[in-house]
């Protein structure tokens, strides 16, 4: 990793640019009652710190675990376990969620804290190579594909949270085993596809994440129907 405080910093401007983009993109779909500032603020700090240590968990399963399909599964489940904790932790005994549609917009703030480093490593090495026009179609790409990605994959547990904001202790934890399986599943299949490369566009890979983000922004109005 180079230590060149000028390369860092484009790389921290250019991994933070797409999810704050996102995040304001996100934000709006609950501007009737905006969640405070400085909550945003902490668990975007808090999802970006959890990089360091979702890495190490990371490395262990790629150094102990054959198989690319059983390692991208462990992949996956490890980042999005680890930014639903990141609010579990923040939020952890507090009366901020106070109605359904909270879930969702702090698991994506979580979720883009998480994209925002990911992207700034990923941006390091292309442009400590002085490869600039390949660290500009990363970050663009990355734009398009991965910070979407971690925004909706843990949108989707939000959603699973939120829709069962009303329900028994029983019915919450279905529905949030059911929405982290089913970000795992999301986030798994988008990197297994990316890494394959055979066959599948990545136009047609992002297509589908932006068929996913407009189911999301569906639930998102129902979300807001039932905190009325």
């Amino acid at each position: 990793m180079s230590s060149d405080p000028k390369i860092l910093s484009f790389a921290l401007i250019g991994g933070l640019i797409p999810a704050l983009i996102w995040l304001w993109f996100w934000l709006r779909e609950d501007k009737e009652k905006p969640e405070p500032k400085g909550l945003v603020t902490l668990l975007f700090l808090v999802g970006m710190i959890s990089v360091a240590f979702v890495i190490p968990f990371q490395k262990f399963v790629q150094a102990n675990i054959s198989g690319n399909g059983i390692q991208t599964v462990l992949w996956a489940s490890i980042e999005e376990i680890a930014k639903y904790l990141c609010v579990v932790i923040v939020l952890y005994k507090t009366n901020k969620i106070d109605e359904p549609i909270d879930w969702p917009i702090f698991l994506i703030t979580s979720a883009l804290g998480f994209a925002a480093l990911e992207n700034t490593l990923f941006l390091i090495k292309p442009l400590s190579l002085n490869e600039t026009t390949v660290g500009l179609l990363t970050g663009q790409l990355r734009f398009l594909g991965s910070t979407l990605l971690h925004a909706v994959s843990s949108g989707i547990i939000g959603v699973a949270l939120g829709l069962s904001f009303f329900m028994g202790k029983f019915m919450k934890k279905v529905y949030l085993i059911t929405g982290i399986i089913l970000a795992i599943a999301l986030h798994s299949t988008f990197n297994f596809f990316i890494m394959d490369g055979k066959g599948v566009s990545f136009i047609e890979i992002s297509g589908f994440l932006w068929v996913v983000t407009i189911i999301i922004m569906l639930l998102f109005e129902k979300l807001r129907r039932m905190s009325l």
